[in-house]
Parts: C-alpha cells; structure tokens; sequence
C-alpha cells in the first residue's frame, strides 16, 4: 500500500492507500515483501532516528535473558484519510514503521522486536483492511497480542465522505473498493468493512478540515510526549563549479572571503586543516557572518519545527570544495550541535580536484 499526500485544501492527505488483495497463505512467511520504513528520511537523508526507550513489558528471550516486548501502533481507517501521513510521522518520532503487513503477521513482528535486544522498541504497524479475511486475521492477531500483554493501540483514520471524494477526484484515481462502481460505493462500502475495527480504536482522528501539517501536529501530541519535535541537520560542504546539491534546503555562498587557494602554503591543504580554517577566519566578516547566520537558523529551526519539517540539508559553497566551504561547515555544524540539534558534516567536494 502506497499513500500519497495531498496537499490540497492546502494540503491534503494520502492520495490513495492501493494493496493488492493476495492470498493469504502466500503471504506468511514473506514478510520481507511488506514496504518496510525505517527511521531514516526516505529522500537520501543521514541517519538519525535513534532508538527510544519506552516503558515496556518482559518476556524471556531464546538466550534465556530478558526481552523487552515493544510497544505497538496500529494504525488503520479510511482509505484517503491520512495514514500513511500518521505512519511517516511515527517513523519521524523513531518508530519502526511497517507498511501493508498482513494482520496475521502482527505477532511475528512483535516477536522478532523483541528479539532486536532493545533496538526496536517501538512498532507502528499500518494495516488496510480489504476484505472479511483480512479483518478475521486482524481480530485472531488482536486477540494473540492480548494474551501475551502487549501494549498496543489502534489509530484509526477517518474522514467525511465529501472529503474522501474530493480527494479521489483530485488524484483521479478510483476508490480500491469501488469495482465497477462509484467513488462513493467504495467509500460506503470499505466505512461498512471497518466499522467495527473504529469502535475498538484507542484513537480517532477526523482528517476532514485537516491539513498535513495539522494532522501530524495532532500525532506529534499523542506520541511525541513533552518532548519538541527532533530536528536533525546535514551541513554539506561543496564546490560551486561541481553544482548546487539537489537536495539542500539552504545553501550558503562563502565565496566572499579570500581564497586560501591563492596562499601557495595553505593551496595543498583542505578547511579541515587548523591554519587554513583560521586563515578563513581571521578574514574581516566572517565571524560575524557565521554568528549571524547562525543566529538565523535558529529562527528557522523553530519555524521548521512548527511545519513538523524533521530534516535540514545547509549546503556550504565556494569555488573548489577545498577551503572555505569546508573550513565554515565544520563550525557551522560545531554550533548547530551545540543546540541540541543532531548533525552529520560531508564534504561533497573534498578532493575531489
């Protein structure tokens, strides 16, 4: 199952959530088939989401030590109303996200976190239910994950119908539900198959008038506790004669200071090296430019939090990659550190002449 996000109405949710109906025999065991996110950005990003430690339950593991059993989200609902927005948010949080598994693997999963020795504490699990079948397996799965006191809820995704046509009609695409029918008769008839699945939901949240950003806002609330969103950066050093990094959200241009290039004793080495990073910054303006541009993205890392935007690319440019590119990249990211900010420093273009 892929979902799109919309971001109409200013921005609208999950284009569509499309899972092909498969046998269900075939499935077990190929678990490896589902799409499954890790917390890591889906678009080339550094890894940062490390692992939280949550409050969790003990059962004895295969070496006879404890495990711990992680904590569950399933997270389920109408098709279009927002759940693979639900799910990238979790994942966002530090949750091993899992998309389209089929319900009777649930337990396996859980077994397999508690195996992880502490390195998958969290699962967030999203299930489309699209047929009588799969809801059986789902209750059977509900009922073993009980049994075994795991810690789970439900989040279920609902919408207006209004709402849900709307967002069809603008990704002209049908409902999975509808065959050869309407929209509509797709969206009575997949509201009809869950129905009880939202009665038993710990959660519910109605994404009608909601935007995305408003949507993991309400996320953010529930699973992110007191805790500010986190915001990871990648300080990216490069050579403007290379290119601008496709990726980079910000780019900063050092090449009004004086190119060490030009200094015969400084030219073979890089910005890592101590003489050349001071030689840049004895420069007149460059450390009050790097006070004040650092002062700058402190004011946009607050507004990027509050857009639930978790990940920064700051691309450094000078002419080569070599000098002042590198020299600024490094104490940029010493500062944004120093925030509290988790960082990765890569010199795109170091030695690259």
């Amino acid at each position: 199952m892929t979902a799109h996000e919309q971001h109409d109405e200013t921005d609208q949710h999950d284009e569509t959530d499309q899972t092909d109906q498969t046998d269900q025999s075939d499935q077990q065991g190929q678990q490896d088939q589902s799409d499954q996110h890790h917390p890591q950005d889906e678009h080339d990003r550094e890894d940062g989401a490390g692992h939280v430690s949550t409050g969790t339950k003990e059962t004895p593991g295969d070496n006879g030590a404890e495990a711990a059993i992680p904590e569950l989200v399933i997270i389920s609902g109408m098709s279009g109303a927002g759940r693979s927005t639900a799910a990238k948010c979790l994942e966002d949080l530090g949750w091993f996200v899992v998309d389209n598994l089929p319900p009777a693997l649930i337990p396996t999963m859980v077994e397999l976190g508690a195996r992880s020795q502490g390195n998958v504490a969290r699962i967030a699990v999203v299930v489309d239910v699209r047929g009588r079948q799969f809801f059986d397996n789902l209750r059977e799965s509900l009922a073993d994950l009980d049994s075994k006191q795991v810690t789970r809820r439900i989040v279920f995704l609902e919408s207006s119908d209004d709402a849900l046509v709307r967002r069809f009609e603008s990704v002209r695409r049908p409902h999975p539900l509808q065959g050869d029918g309407r929209i509509t008769d797709g969206i009575a008839a997949e509201r009809d198959l869950l129905r009880e699945l939202r009665g038993d939901a710990d959660l519910v949240i109605d994404t009608s008038s909601l935007n995305v950003h408003e949507l993991r806002a309400k996320m953010d609330a529930q699973f992110a506790g007191d805790e500010e969103p986190e915001l990871r950066a990648t300080v990216m050093s490069f050579g403007f004669k290379y290119g601008l990094p496709v990726d980079a959200d910000l780019v900063v241009d050092m090449r009004f200071l004086p190119n060490p290039h030009w200094v015969p004793e400084l030219r073979p080495f890089t910005g890592l090296n101590e003489e050349v990073s001071n030689y840049v910054y004895n420069q007149p303006g460059a450390k009050e430019f790097l006070d004040r541009y650092t002062e700058l993205l402190q004011l946009i890392a607050a507004g990027y939090r509050r857009e639930g935007k978790r990940y920064v690319t700051i691309a450094v440019g000078c002419t080569g990659g070599k000098h002042r590119s590198v020299a600024t990249a490094e104490r940029l990211a010493a500062r944004i550190a120093a925030e509290g900010v988790e960082t990765v420093v890569v010199h795109r273009d170091m030695g690259r002449e």
